[in-house]
């Protein structure tokens, strides 16, 4: 299976991080589902993508 891009929107800012939850596409299931980035790096972005590459 080759990479995949995830797409993610900001769902929560907690005290040192920041929760993403995943966009699925349409009629496609969660990969990951939520993520939590910590809050110096992420800053105020209201959306962020991360592509995973399955390695076999």
């Amino acid at each position: 299976m080759s990479a995949v891009k995830l797409n993610f929107t900001l769902e929560k800012v907690t005290k040192n991080s920041v929760r993403y939850k995943e966009v699925p596409e349409e009629g496609k299931a969660p990969v990951l589902g939520s993520i939590y980035v910590q809050k110096w790096y992420a800053g105020s972005s209201k959306n962020i993508s991360v592509t995973i590459d399955k390695k076999d």
